[in-house]
């Protein structure tokens, strides 16, 4: 419990000390500002320094964490401004649902149940940080915090550029969800509907006498077989598209399957 407590300065302090330096150093405060719910809150002429203001308090924050010595009332501190968070996420998904949280840097992204959870997570190590006390940091306890950081990046939707969006696209590329299927991977309800969408299958249908006699696929195309008063009426539906006029029919002499 002791080693985990003092880990949770280590994870905190660094997330706040990025926060806050993003808010006091970036060219696109101003924007970053505009996109959040402070301009609700504080009003648009005060939105700004608002914003600086609460990177000031980060950033203090952020050095009472990371400096020695530890103190019960660093934890308090963070714990507190974690608090806070949540309860400006609340207002903004209530007042301004459109607005983005501004915590990261500027985006567009609304505020949604990954920054609760963030803010939550925060609120968590904050609160453990108060009982932390020096003590010898082993492999564990070093795995536990590089565990709690990539939870808390994997929540910042500011970061989904870096690291999200890209593994979508690999992913897109490693399933092709757009190549065409094979032709055992198409389910034959599929082509049916196709089939009695068609026009063939409507200048036809007067003249099946059965259910479905042969089904085969070759050359792109399934072959669906009916009989046909004596006759076979055989249909090809194509694999790839889905243009009911596509699907041809051709009655033959030759007589269906019994």
């Amino acid at each position: 419990m002791h080693g985990v407590a003092a880990l949770q300065p280590y994870v905190i302090g660094p997330f706040l000390l990025w926060a806050a330096l993003m808010k006091l150093l970036s060219r696109r405060t101003r924007a970053q500002a505009g996109r959040t719910a402070l301009a609700r809150l504080v009003g648009s002429a005060r939105a700004v320094p608002a914003l600086r203001l609460v990177g000031v308090v980060e950033l203090a924050v952020a050095a009472a964490l990371l400096l020695p010595p530890a103190l019960p009332v660093e934890g308090a501190a963070a714990a507190g401004l974690s608090a806070g968070f949540l309860a400006y996420l609340t207002y903004s998904h209530l007042a301004a649902p459109a607005s983005s949280c501004g915590c990261l840097g500027a985006h567009s992204r609304p505020v949604n149940w990954r920054g609760f959870v963030r803010a939550g997570l925060m609120l968590a190590a904050s609160i453990a940080a108060v009982w932390a006390r020096p003590y010898a940091m082993d492999p564990p306890l070093v795995i536990l915090g590089l565990v709690e950081i990539a939870a808390l990046l994997g929540f910042s939707a500011e970061l989904d550029r870096h690291w999200l969006t890209p593994l979508r696209r690999l992913l897109v590329r490693l399933r092709e969800p757009l190549a065409v299927p094979l032709p055992q991977e198409i389910p034959l309800e599929v082509s049916l509907r196709l089939l009695y969408l068609s026009p063939a299958y409507c200048s036809a249908s007067a003249q099946l006498t059965s259910d479905i006699q042969d089904v085969w696929d070759e050359d792109g195309l399934r072959f669906v077989v009916y009989a046909a008063h004596g006759r076979t009426a055989v249909f090809a539906v194509p694999l790839s598209g889905g243009d009911p006029s596509a699907v041809r029919v051709a009655v033959i002499d030759e007589p269906a399957l019994a």
